[in-house]
């Protein structure tokens, strides 16, 4: 996520920044095809008529469910492929959606618009055949994280989604853009203005205990340099169970599943999830 920096100008001209929020690129840098990744190009039409695109990348073998990823807020699914590319040698498919604004897909970006958007891609992993539409996981990082926990917990489709993995998101969206306000000379004496203009009904932390029953994991990095870790704490406390949080030892933003370890852990808390219907054990841990 890119720092706030002008955020007191733009706030002073605009009605609301949450637009500062997305980086939208529409340039595509890295291809399945040049990962020798099977894939299929999708596109969705949002009931709002947004043509959508995204990448379906089928599991090698025999798929043990399917997870609906969230990118962050900069570039598109082009540049986000590095963060889940390896999910379908471990039996997983995975379906990476740019929101409205972003890469190919149609549109502007809007925050009201991009839950339209995750609730249009879950519709569509709904209704795919089998086993597509079973076992389903949703996996959100960054701003992607903090949009997957208002989108779960309001979704029409939570009966049909059993994991969501949340990874370096924030609290709320008025209260990490006061941090980033308060870390610059300049911004500092204006930390008041995201009150006024970035709204807070979608803020996470409000949002989280609507999760439950869904099996939940937090995962952020212990040195998070762009989300301070302080705000995985905040979500972990107000989530319902089951919950676990992973603060990945030494990771920064977004890398906790670069290592084989942090890999590793992810593909158990969704195999857990998804083939098992008891709940994972509520967890905090470190390690």
């Amino acid at each position: 996520m890119k720092t706030f920096l002008f955020i007191v100008i733009v706030s002073m001209t605009l009605p609301g920044c949450t637009r500062l929020f997305f980086y939208p690129d529409r340039n595509q840098v890295v291809t399945p095809e040049a990962l020798h990744l099977a894939y299929q190009d999708i596109h969705i039409e949002t009931p709002d008529g947004i043509r959508l695109h995204g990448w379906f990348l089928p599991a090698r073998g025999a798929a043990e469910g399917t997870v609906l990823f969230l990118h962050g807020n900069a570039e598109n699914i082009s540049t986000h492929i590095g963060n889940v590319f390896w999910l379908p040698s471990r039996n997983f498919n995975v379906l990476l959606i740019d929101y409205r604004g972003y890469g190919e897909s149609g549109g502007k970006a809007t925050l009201k618009g991009m839950f339209i958007d995750i609730d249009a891609a879950l519709e569509y992993l709904v209704k795919r055949s089998k086993p597509d539409s079973e076992n389903l996981a949703v996996l959100g990082q960054s701003l992607g994280a903090a949009l997957a926990v208002y989108a779960v917990a309001h979704s029409r489709f939570k009966e049909q989604i059993k994991a969501l993995v949340i990874d370096s998101a924030f609290s709320s969206y008025r209260g990490i853009a006061r941090e980033k306000m308060a870390a610059v000379w300049f911004t500092w004496p204006f930390q008041w203005i995201p009150w006024l203009t970035i709204p807070n009904r979608y803020d996470p932390v409000d949002a989280i205990a609507g999760i439950s029953p869904i099996p939940l994991l937090i995962v952020h990095g212990e040195n998070d340099q762009i989300i301070p870790v302080h705000h995985a704490y905040e979500l972990f406390k107000m989530a319902g169970e089951p919950k676990t949080l992973w603060v990945a030892p030494g990771a920064g933003h977004i890398q906790a599943f670069q290592s084989d370890q942090g890999r590793d852990r992810l593909v158990s808390f969704l195999r857990s999830s998804l083939q098992s219907s008891s709940d994972p054990l509520v967890t905090e841990t470190n390690e």
